[in-house]
């Protein structure tokens, strides 16, 4: 199956396509990974589109995150030495900074996804949730370069990989891919109904980096809240992004500085925990995407 068969990236129907009248049966997410091989295609048509006419391609995936971190390095923490109190703050931010942008491009991008890809809704037979989760596929595959960098700039600070951190890691990916995707899927539905929904989601992520401890630490959550610090944890991105700077921020400290780098506690326990609760929405938001997909192919 070629691209050509998949339409136009920018949602322009190919005359090419077969038009079919019905969506094609499905079985929810477990046609999607049934269909791995389609699933690829549109992965590969996404990233192809996004470089397509760059000069540098995929190298730009590497600059982009290379030169926002040197701007928080050399800016905030040695021009400005702002948010002195948080020992290596660069790296505190930037850990950070890759579970929210894996956030919201899967969001974002996810609740866009059968709109933009309206030409292949309406012409083939496909899982429906195919979209949704190539979307967080291709925001995946980003999060890649963004972890080398922070791997390399770690290790140059005496920093050391342990099995502990590679677990926060995983479970940190894990859960931003669960919770996305079900979001994703809700909205990208809702969003074939009334357009608002992609304004919505905008406006959502925008206050996203404000719910985590990102630009501040869990320590000053903690400091500000005290006993009511825990009920700050019960968002699954909190979780994800304490878990991501357990793995790499913490380990850049010395004793002194690790006093200072203040985490909560039972962090594989809670996001396990986490996790649970978001598989348990992504079967919700399964069920109600089941419920609005028969109508889609007509409304788009």
């Amino acid at each position: 199956m070629s691209a050509t068969v998949l339409g136009h990236a920018d949602g322009r129907e190919d005359p090419d396509l077969p038009a079919l009248t019905n969506p094609a049966p499905t079985a929810g997410l477990l046609e999607v990974f049934r269909r791995r091989y389609l699933l690829r295609l549109l992965v590969r048509r996404e990233i192809s589109a996004r470089y397509s006419g760059s000069f540098l391609g995929l190298l730009w995936s590497y600059i982009n995150p290379l030169s926002q971190f040197f701007i928080y390095y050399f800016i905030i923490g040695k021009v400005f030495q702002l948010h002195a109190s948080i020992p290596n703050f660069a790296v505190h931010i930037f850990a950070a900074l890759i579970v929210v942008h894996f956030f919201s491009e899967t969001f974002s991008a996810g609740t866009r996804s059968i709109v933009r890809n309206k030409a292949i809704v309406r012409k083939m037979a496909v899982p429906l949730e195919m979209f949704p989760v190539s979307s967080m596929a291709v925001s995946f595959y980003h999060v890649g370069p963004q972890l080398i960098i922070i791997t390399i700039f770690c290790t140059m600070m005496g920093w050391t990989p342990e099995l502990f951190g590679v677990a926060c890691v995983v479970l940190g990916i894990l859960i931003i891919m669960v919770l996305g995707t079900a979001l994703a899927l809700m909205f990208s539905a809702a969003n074939v109904y009334f357009r608002d929904f992609g304004s919505v989601v905008n406006i959502f992520t925008n206050f996203v980096r404000f719910g985590v401890p990102m630009i501040y630490s869990y320590a000053q959550v903690n400091e500000r809240f005290g006993a009511a610090a825990p009920y700050y944890m019960l968002n699954p991105i909190a979780n994800a992004v304490v878990l991501f700077q357990r793995a790499f921020w913490y380990g850049t400290g010395d004793a002194e500085q690790q006093e200072k780098m203040i985490l909560p506690d039972e962090l594989l326990t809670r996001g396990c925990i986490v996790l649970a609760c978001c598989v348990a929405f992504l079967i919700v938001a399964q069920m109600v995407f089941r419920r609005l997909e028969h109508h889609i192919p007509e409304r788009i």
